[in-house]
């Protein structure tokens, strides 16, 4: 199978926050009081990310903590069995490893309802931080979560300057969820307070529309949130593909049509695929037909981990990605 990176000469991308159980109902389509049982799967945004770029041949490690309890374990466990790096990851004594009771409704989107009170990952300190495994991160990915309370909003912020600092490309998914936060206004507030740091931002047309507060997803919107520094902003649109934005061009990449079985992980496969293929070689973010590409190989990344229950089985392998985009 041919890989992106050789393990020994490829970029280290390091993936920053949250790392968490999802509980899934096992009958889909049916509320959360309704599920008659539900199967547990080791979820996160960043987590994803991370074990979607060890799957597609990358170089990747995971920093947070996690609760020194069995769920804790276990996942730092499939971080360490997928050839993620966990030279960054902590354990709280105190505070449980995060849950999330996860509802696939009929048309396969999802309701969220968390456990966190608070869990481990919100618990980590500026001080904790592996100074020297962020450093040597070409790419550093991050999300919103880690920023609602202190103390990892601070360790996400010093996290944040010291793989900036060390030359580091920043990515920054916001991966919003509602029910987290305060209030939608705060939600808004903190996700852009760091808006500006990020060299690449990928965000969903949900959140377009939240972060704009228009309903209109079109170029003109998406172009509200472009700011100086910004190399690539993305907006995905489910079924619909993606539309790419730099500097010097802007443009549109069509989706895979599978059958989708569940949505959950496929924005964090396509982020991880994105990064995976741009982490040694960022001038392709200046070169549109090298962009697109990427986007399709990325957007084919994403397809395919709708077609299973759960993130992070579904993630796929470079050979898998190639097969859908050759199929075709």
């Amino acid at each position: 199978m041919a890989s992106i990176n050789n393990k020994s000469g490829g970029g280290l991308i390091v993936s920053f926050g949250e790392m968490l159980i999802d509980f899934v109902p096992t009958e889909s389509g049916v509320s959360l009081s309704e599920a008659p049982g539900f199967l547990k799967a080791p979820g996160g945004a960043p987590a994803n990310v991370a074990i979607a770029v060890t799957r597609l041949g990358g170089d990747s490690a995971f920093v947070g903590k996690l609760g020194d309890d069995e769920f804790g374990h276990m996942l730092a466990g499939i971080l360490k069995e997928n050839g993620v790096c966990g030279d960054g990851i902590c354990f709280d004594k105190g505070a449980r490893t995060a849950l999330a009771f996860v509802t696939l409704r009929a048309d396969g989107e999802r309701e969220f309802m968390f456990y966190r009170n608070p869990s481990a990952d919100m618990l980590l300190t500026p001080e904790e931080l592996n100074l020297d495994l962020i450093r040597s991160a070409k790419v550093f990915h991050y999300g919103s979560i880690s920023l609602i309370v202190e103390p990892c909003r601070s360790a996400h912020l010093k996290a944040m300057e010291v793989a900036k600092d060390a030359g580091a490309l920043l990515s920054y998914d916001p991966n919003l969820r509602p029910p987290l936060w305060p209030s939608a206004e705060e939600a808004k507030e903190q996700i852009m307070s760091i808006w500006e740091k990020a060299d690449v931002i990928k965000v969903s047309d949900v959140e377009l529309e939240f972060l704009t507060g228009s309903d209109k997803i079109d170029d003109e919107t998406a172009m509200t949130l472009w700011h100086p520094n910004l190399k690539l902003l993305l907006v995905t649109l489910g079924e619909k593909g993606c539309r790419y934005y730099t500097k010097n061009f802007r443009g549109a990449v069509d989706a895979f049509h599978v059958k989708t079985v569940d949505t959950t992980g496929a924005g964090d496969s396509f982020v991880g695929a994105l990064l995976c293929k741009i982490v040694d070689d960022q001038a392709i973010l200046e070169e549109e037909p090298r962009l697109r590409e990427v986007l399709r190989f990325a957007s084919a990344c994403g397809a395919i981990t709708t077609t299973k229950k759960g993130a992070i089985p579904a993630l796929p392998t470079e050979a898998e990605v190639l097969s859908l985009i050759h199929g075709k």
